[in-house]
């Protein structure tokens, strides 16, 4: 019997019918309603792209009460989704409640914004969420760029509202010109009259530093409230005009403790301790700032007892309070008394320290040498998960460095997310101080390369860790460097290490004795360090010295003719010559000594009271180095004085 063929159906025929079945199931689905998000969820109708009016919506509507509760971004796109699809979103009250909510219990101001441009019609609310949204975020600029490129190119119609967020944009970026043109924006649209804008006037000029026109916004108000007066005072104070903010405050019918911690705050500033204390007495009433002005004010003045005195009679104290006093005995170098207050400040736990407070008693740590309380302090601050800023980090290593812990100091300065120069200079002198000059060298290399710019204390740092290690060729080679490539001005305090390290070369007689009478003689230093200068060549930083000392002592001849040296080897003879006329002009000429040079030969004579084999080294090998200079010029008259 023969097998019956199966003929396959044509493939288009297939795919035909497979196209048909999807087209009816899409069908079916979408005449199903869509899935409800909230209670009584309006269903869209069938004329869905037709025209409709929006519905009226008020705050209790099913959706703004969602869109209220909702704490998630993941629950926040599913209500933005279903409001794009069903058109809600367009309607002025729902698009204002989405804004609001990304920009205060979100905290996604910069989705707001994406958003922003989304909405066909915005207004004034909507603008100015945005604005209060980066002004929260201490982002002034970015709010003034939203307000031109939004809220001004869109043509948005700005409110009463609007301009005091303006007045605190432009105060906080401290741009006068902004203010003004927002205070012309205020009299055009004819808001001057409005009192919450005025007084945002009043305090935005004197941040400007523009008292002047803070004064005429002031005395144009016909109805002026207490946050006028507040504001001119503080506004006087604030930019040192005591005297006007007391009149003002005179004046003054009614007054609130605002008020009294401004011109307390203002004779606190300029140190009239006896006029705060006069104010601070008569005040009906008194909080926690008041008595941290007093207490500060003392502190100011390096009063400390006094300041102690209104600490403890402190009813009730802040952080603020303990880290005023914490630093001022830190500041007196009462290390001693600083622990004390701290383990006081611990033990009562009405406040807990933070990093100001650390920095403080991480200070008495180091100069005290306790590197068991530093170690607790550091053991306190993980546990407590207080976050290192680059102060508080400086300070710890700081801490361990002056007590020798260099191993703890450089994994705490590793870990450092940003170092500036203080941290560098931190960890250099730290090695430094404990005899790894090579490990300083090293790290100042580092810091050159790929560091902060190096200061002047730098230079302090690594010429001590030079001196300290006996690298004179080193110490010499940083000196030239900050000199001749830094254009740092030498200090005593590099000359102090210059000096240790020409006496470790024996540049310099009778060290001990010279050591002694260091501050008292300082030109002594300058001249040995000009005497080396001469020898390593060091002709610019040479003449800086040289130039010094004649202003300093000007009946000295020594300068004058170290100075002539320096001339001579750089082949200056028009600035040699005008030294020759300035020793002829103060008589200071006591013996001349012709000198003779030719190609090949030179002659001299000197007399040298000091005949140690060093300074005759160094002459000798100066002499040379002029020789090789003057091949073909010739000098009327040398005068070798004592070095």
């Amino acid at each position: 019997m023969a097998a019956k063929l199966r003929v396959p159906r044509p493939t288009s025929t297939r795919l035909s019918s497979l196209s048909l079945d999807k087209s009816l199931k899409s069908l079916k689905n979408l005449s199903k309603p869509p899935p409800k998000l909230w209670p009584g969820d309006p269903q869209p109708q069938t004329a869905a792209f037709e025209y409709q009016e929006l519905p009226v919506l008020d705050l209790n509507h099913p959706i703004l009460c969602t869109l209220e509760s909702c704490t998630s971004f993941r629950e926040f796109n599913q209500i933005q989704s279903r409001l794009i699809v069903s058109g809600l979103f367009e309607h002025s009250l729902v698009a204002s409640r989405v804004i609001k909510k990304l920009c205060t219990s979100l905290n996604s101001v910069s989705r707001a914004v994406f958003m922003f441009d989304c909405i066909k019609e915005p207004d004034a609310f909507i603008c100015n969420t945005v604005l209060k949204g980066l002004l929260n975020l201490n982002d002034p600029a970015g709010a003034l760029s939203f307000y031109y490129e939004k809220m001004v190119a869109r043509l948005v119609e700005q409110n009463h509202f609007t301009f005091p967020l303006l007045g605190k944009v432009c105060a906080e970026i401290g741009s006068l010109r902004e203010g003004e043109k927002v205070h012309a924006r205020v009299l055009k649209l004819g808001f001057q009259s409005d009192l919450f804008i005025k007084n945002s006037l009043i305090h935005m000029y004197p941040v400007c530093g523009d008292m002047g026109a803070a004064r005429q916004v002031f005395d144009s108000g016909f109805v002026l409230d207490l946050v006028s007066w507040n504001s001119i005072i503080d506004g006087y104070v604030k930019n040192g005009e005591i005297g006007i903010a007391r009149e003002l405050f005179d004046e003054m019918t009614e007054r609130d403790i605002y008020s009294w911690n401004s011109m307390l705050a203002g004779y606190v500033g300029i140190g009239d301790m006896e006029a705060a204390w006069e104010l601070f007495d008569r005040m009906p009433s008194r909080d926690v700032v008041s008595w941290n002005c007093m207490v500060d004010g003392y502190a100011r003045t390096g009063n400390a007892s006094m300041a102690q005195e209104c600490f403890d009679l402190m009813p009730k104290r802040n952080v603020v309070s303990w880290n005023t006093m914490l630093a001022l005995y830190a500041r007196c170098k009462n290390y001693a008394s600083c622990l004390t207050l701290f383990d006081m400040m611990i033990a009562g736990g009405e406040v807990r320290p933070n990093n100001a407070s650390l920095v403080s008693v991480l200070t008495a740590c180091a100069n005290l040498g306790r590197l068991d309380r530093g170690q607790w302090i550091h053991s306190y601050i993980k546990g407590s998960r207080i976050e290192c800023d680059m102060l508080l980090s400086t300070a710890l290593l700081t801490m361990y460095g002056k007590c020798g812990a260099m191993d703890l100091a450089r994994n705490v300065f590793n870990e450092m997310p940003e170092k500036n120069v203080v941290s560098w200079n931190s960890m250099i002198m730290g090695y430094g101080t404990h005899g790894y000059g090579e490990k300083a060298l090293e790290l100042f290399l580092d810091m050159a390369k790929g560091g902060p710019m190096p200061n002047d204390a730098t230079f302090v740092c690594v010429l001590s860790a030079c001196s300290r290690d006996g690298k004179v060729l080193e110490g010499w080679w940083c000196f030239n460097l900050m000199c001749q490539v830094y254009k740092i001005e030498p200090k005593v305090e590099h000359c102090g290490c210059m000096f240790d390290l020409l006496g470790q070369v024996g540049l310099v007689k009778h060290l001990d004795e010279l050591k002694k009478t260091m501050h008292e003689e300082g030109p002594i230093i300058w001249r040995a360090l000009l005497s080396a200068c001469k020898a390593h060549s060091l002709l610019e930083l040479g003449e800086v010295v040289a130039k010094w000392l004649m202003e300093l002592e000007p009946i000295d001849i020594a300068p004058y003719v170290l100075l002539s040296y320096v001339y001579a080897m750089e082949e200056r003879w028009d600035d040699l010559e005008n030294v020759r006329k300035m020793v002829k002009e103060r008589g200071l000429l006591r013996t001349l000594w012709p000198i003779h040079s030719h190609s090949g030969e030179s002659g001299s004579k000197f007399f040298l009271e000091n005949t140690s084999a060093s300074r005759r080294t160094v002459m000798y090998s100066m002499l040379k180095e002029m020789d090789v200079k003057l091949k073909t010029s010739s000098i009327d008259f040398v005068e070798v004085s004592e070095l």
